[in-house]
């Protein structure tokens, strides 16, 4: 066993040893100092040999599993690493990877890893210009996709390496022939751990997508974080409920499980359907469940205490969580969801892990390896500030850098901190509560207002199932909070509701808070689902502008006061 091997071990071992201990884990965690360290080749493959335990196990809506090994798994990603640099594949050349949740997507990431290959993982969402950006700004020489994806390269010019899985296509070679390839796998050469892995475009909620670069280190490793966070330990078989393309699949559907010696497990269908999720969950015997707060509610529209699940941990993770959908499954399971932040940028940097104290509406405390320090706007430190990482010494699970942008990568490294852009206040126990996105925050009346706190008060209404909140242009208060809404089945616009929904706010909020103006009106998403607020903005400067009311608008002045009070 390798020095470096030995080092991952024992880092890995320590937390999951110390799995609810949250106090000696974060004080005695260290990052292990690695070298040469190829995470699929030095760590996978030798837990991985003669273990026949399920490494992947993936269910359709028709309820066929699918299960793979450890073991099979490294032979059949060491046949397709050999199949790859049979067909140009070298080390440090990048290969865009644009699958669903199918084994070769498991596959192809260990082989790239293998062959010391820098990845672009894609969603199958993005369409053609997406694909410019990514070669243009990421430098593609290779593409694996299905055939149905296959179709939006037509357009996209250049010579580079065509792979479809599942599929004969002219001009493209097929994936498939790679299972005639050698088992066994020898590496050209050592993967020091500074080497670029992984290139992701985030998801560009405010802006064009930013590329963050990931090394051999960053996220296979650093996710000793993520692993912590979610509480996992050897054989257990862990659901995330996430999209292929993201950094969260990449963490929880990938490295924080493997790092565990846990099983992956997914739930394959067209349409998401919370009924037959359940049922999935309770046949399968899930241990631990991830999923993003979209998701979430959807669940608890279903009648929980009716599905027996085995499940021991859950946790959100992609949006904060509301404090009303953890009573409910707590409610119904007796379980409470456990809040993490974290980025593309990074693994799991704050968190609630498992065994502690989970406070309302708080994400929890930094996690093993993590520094955390709110700054303000001078970086000096404050009780409510942008959410920083101290680089004395640097996490191991930080970014290496924006590749195409070296202004940016410098300006949110300043003054020894990497500045995460999300503003967040501590309280005296050091639990971490988020309050926006410092873009999304704002004044209304000269009160500073967070979007999040009040779009966690909209939800407890029983008709909202969605919202998210934007200053609204106004010439007395130079804005008032405004809620964009999506409604739960069974419900429909009208002014009845919309005065329901005010007198629910004007109970809940202090009136410096209060919503003024509501639009019944589905939300812009990013392809990651993420609610593109910024898109939002604009719209309702460009409607308060325009001067006209559209349909499904209300405003709190419609209704006279004592409409209002008579709740």
């Amino acid at each position: 066993m390798s020095e470096d091997l030995q080092s991952f071990l024992k880092a890995r071992d320590f937390l999951i040893a110390h799995r609810t201990d949250y106090k000696t884990a974060y004080r005695d965690f260290r990052w292990p100092q690695l070298k040469t360290f190829n995470w699929a080749l030095d760590y996978f493959d030798v837990m991985a040999k003669g273990n026949d335990q399920p490494a992947l196990w993936l269910v359709d809506e028709h309820d066929t599993d699918t299960k793979l090994s450890f073991a099979e798994m490294s032979a059949r990603s060491n046949r397709v690493a050999n199949y790859l640099r049979a067909k140009g594949v070298k080390r440090g050349e990048v290969l865009l990877l644009m699958l669903p949740n199918v084994v070769p997507l498991w596959e192809t990431m260990l082989a790239c890893m293998k062959l010391g290959a820098v990845l672009i993982p894609a969603t199958t969402l993005l369409v053609e210009d997406d694909l410019l950006d990514r070669f243009d700004r990421g430098g593609v020489r290779h593409v694996i996709c299905g055939p149905v994806e296959a179709a939006k390269f037509a357009a996209i010019p250049g010579d580079y390496t065509r792979i479809v899985v599942n599929g004969e296509l002219a001009g493209w070679m097929p994936y498939e022939e790679s299972e005639s390839f050698p088992a066994d796998f020898t590496p050209d050469r050592p993967t020091d751990v500074n080497e670029t892995f992984l290139l992701y475009f985030t998801s560009g909620t405010t802006s064009k997508p930013k590329l963050v670069a990931h090394s051999y280190q960053s996220y296979p490793v650093g996710h000793l974080s993520t692993m912590f966070w979610i509480g996992l330990r050897p054989g257990d078989i862990h659901c995330n409920i996430s999209s292929p393309g993201w950094a969260k699949h990449a963490w929880s559907n990938f490295f924080a499980p493997w790092n565990a010696g846990a099983t992956v497990f997914v739930y394959n269908s067209g349409r998401f359907q919370a009924k037959r999720m359940l049922e999935t969950l309770v046949r399968c015997s899930v241990t631990s469940l991830c999923a993003p707060p979209t998701v979430w509610r959807m669940l608890m529209q279903e009648d929980l205490g009716a599905y027996p699940v085995k499940i021991r941990e859950l946790v959100g993770a992609g949006e904060p969580l509301n404090p009303e959908v953890i009573d409910i499954i707590r409610k119904a399971w007796g379980i409470t969801i456990r809040d993490g932040f974290g980025q593309t940028e990074t693994t799991c940097q704050i968190g609630n892990p498992p065994g502690e104290l989970v406070k309302p509406g708080s994400m929890g405390r930094p996690m093993p390896g993590y520094k955390v320090a709110l700054l303000d706007h001078d970086d000096n430190p404050a009780q409510e500030g942008e959410i920083s990482l101290n680089l004395d010494p640097r996490p191991l699970g930080l970014m290496q850098c924006y590749k195409d942008d070296p202004e940016k990568t410098e300006q949110l490294m300043r003054a020894g901190h990497y500045h995460c852009g999300d503003v967040a206040a501590i309280d005296e126990d050091g639990y971490i509560t988020y309050v926006g996105r410092a873009d999304d925050v704002f004044k209304a009346s000269d009160y500073r207002i967070s979007p999040f706190e009040l779009e966690s008060a909209l939800i407890e209404h029983e008709a909202v199932a969605e919202a998210a909140v934007v200053p609204s242009p106004d010439p007395v208060r130079l804005a008032v909070p405004k809620a964009f809404i999506t409604l739960r089945d069974g419900f429909e616009p009208s002014a009845e509701l919309a005065l329901s929904i005010f007198r629910h706010i004007r109970k809940v909020l202090a009136p410096y808070k209060r919503i003024r103006r509501i639009e019944i009106s589905p939300l812009p998403k990013t392809v990651s689902g993420k609610i593109r607020r910024v898109a939002l903005k604009k719209l309702e400067e460009d409607q308060r502008a325009s001067g006209n009311r559209q349909p499904g608008e209300y405003f709190e002045e419609d209704f006279d006061s004592a409409q209002l009070e008579n709740a």
